[in-house]
């Protein structure tokens, strides 16, 4: 069970227009009731907001009932100042949604004009630079507001999460690896804290943790996740655990002001000799916790693996966007089953921070050792000893979003989403790796992920979820939001004669 993300408690309040009948929106806010799903999850604010004072009342309902995300239902046409200043008064997001009209029989005492009235409401809400969640399509049955209730939940826990969240990093962040190296103004833009501090620090901690007590009952864990075939060099766990815990008590000791944390870690080319292993596994356990490590002190990678995180419940992973499918695979093995071409595909890899979860178990997933740092920092031709430590096997097939929010180099928050798939194709490679295929991966990799000045690192969720990852970036003002165009559809830097 994830314990870094918000649990969501959703109100709803229903307004109404004083020259409407209050019934319509009563009875029409007890229909959504009925239909939305999830009954515990959800409180029924019994005061319906006429006016300010009734606004007072209902906030102050909601509040004491615990919830930290609202539905304000226009019944009726509603009246636009007291439901928008339901927004600026309660501390938590906010949607709006409406009643459409419910028969042809009922269309004089039974109409409520609620269309029109989402039209005033979010004029009004721009107008007092309030922020509201308005679903694509706002106005519906019974059902369909449910729906959209279901469908903000992930948006709200996301956005509650980030207004608690704390990035902690250690650092420097690497000198070739610039693209990680982005303003942090853009944290502090939508409401996150950071706090950065030195490798030595958290050497210093590890080094503390000696012989904890605890070291044990980790080890224990990891066996048992790792399974025989897993679990290559059993003496090697402590050091691992070592470093969970340091990295675990260092965020409850640090959170200060803030509920959540996410780690952003240096872990090259000075981490492994200094402390004996590579962090990737642990990485990726910590994932599987809902804490996020990202590599290569990556701060918004590390912030975007947690709004995913936030938005499925489940662990994520971070990937570089890393190598082409070979020509010879892809006519062998994707081209006679899949609708994808050559340049839809391209591997996704990461040394080995992916959760055991998100592996494939046919590719036995195995804690081995990092074979381009061992080339590079031990011997030659020598047995791995500080290389040890990453977490490998290809990444499970299924459906998945890639996504990243990143401060360009003006400090401007951008974002892109694009949803595919992993392929049940072996990747014959090393690491924690899986092959992509995105539609359009080709123009999406050329005009969004080099043009727009992209790092190599994306957000990996798993499942389709671009639609609340999209709400939550509009939420936040983030004005550049990418994604991967269908064919025939052009960027605005694609030439149109290429």
């Amino acid at each position: 069970m994830l314990k870094n993300i918000p649990d969501v408690k959703l109100g709803i309040i229903a307004v109404s227009r004083d020259c409407f009948i209050i019934s319509l929106s009563e009875s029409r806010r007890a229909a959504i009731v009925k239909a939305f799903g999830n009954a515990a999850s959800l409180y029924e604010c019994k005061v319906t907001v006429e006016n300010e004072l009734d606004m007072l009342k209902a906030v102050e309902d909601v509040k004491k009932a615990g919830c930290n995300a609202l539905c304000v239902f226009l019944g009726n046409f509603g009246p636009e100042t007291p439901e928008t200043l339901i927004a600026k008064n309660f501390d938590g997001p906010v949607m709006y949604a409406a009643a459409a009209e419910e028969s042809g029989n009922s269309l004089i005492d039974g109409r409520g004009d609620a269309y029109c009235g989402v039209l005033n409401c979010s004029y009004n809400l721009g107008l007092r630079h309030l922020k509201a969640v308005i679903p694509e399509y706002p106005v519906g049955s019974a059902e369909d507001v449910a729906k959209m209730m279901e469908d903000f939940i992930p948006v709200a826990r996301a956005l509650i999460g980030l207004s608690k969240l704390k990035v902690i990093t250690f650092g420097p962040r690497p000198q070739d690896f610039f693209a990680c190296n982005a303003p942090i103004k853009g944290l502090y833009d939508i409401g996150v804290e950071i706090q950065e501090n030195s490798e030595l620090d958290l050497l210093v901690s590890y080094k503390a943790h000696a012989n904890d007590p605890r070291i044990d009952d980790v080890c224990k864990e990891m066996a048992a996740e790792l399974g025989a075939k897993g679990n290559k060099w059993p003496d090697f766990l402590p050091r691992m655990a070592q470093f969970e815990l340091t990295l675990l008590d260092w965020a409850e000791k640090n959170k200060g002001a803030r509920e959540y944390v996410v780690f952003a870690d240096k872990c090259w080319p000075a981490f492994p000799e200094a402390f004996g292993f590579e962090p990737c596994y642990v990485n990726s356990r910590l994932a599987s916790k809902g804490i996020p490590v990202a590599c290569e002190v990556d701060i918004y990678g590390a912030l975007s693996e947690y709004i995913g995180t936030c938005v499925t419940g489940a662990p994520v992973t971070l990937l570089d966007i890393n190598n082409t499918v070979p020509q010879d695979m892809w006519e062998a093995e994707i081209k006679p089953k899949y609708d994808y071409k050559l340049n839809d595909t391209f591997m996704g890899f990461h040394c080995g921070n992916t959760p055991f979860c998100c592996l494939a178990p046919c590719s036995d997933p195995a804690v081995k050792y990092q074979l381009i740092q061992h080339r590079l920092l031990e011997p030659k031709g020598s047995e791995p000893d500080f290389t040890r430590g990453t977490l490998e096997g290809d990444i499970a097939a299924g459906d998945i979003t890639f996504f990243r929010v990143h401060a360009n180099a003006d400090g401007k928050l951008q974002a892109y989403v694009a949803q595919g798939e992993v392929l049940p194709v072996a990747t014959r490679s090393f690491g924690g790796i899986g092959i992509f295929a995105i539609k359009e991966m080709g123009r999406f990799y050329r005009h969004v992920l080099i043009s727009k000045r992209y790092p190599h690192h994306g957000a990996v969720a798993f499942g389709h979820v671009g639609k609340a990852l999209y709400t939550i970036f509009q939420y936040l003002g983030v004005e550049d939001i990418a994604y991967n165009k269908p064919a025939g559809c052009l960027y605005a830097d694609e030439n149109p004669f290429a």
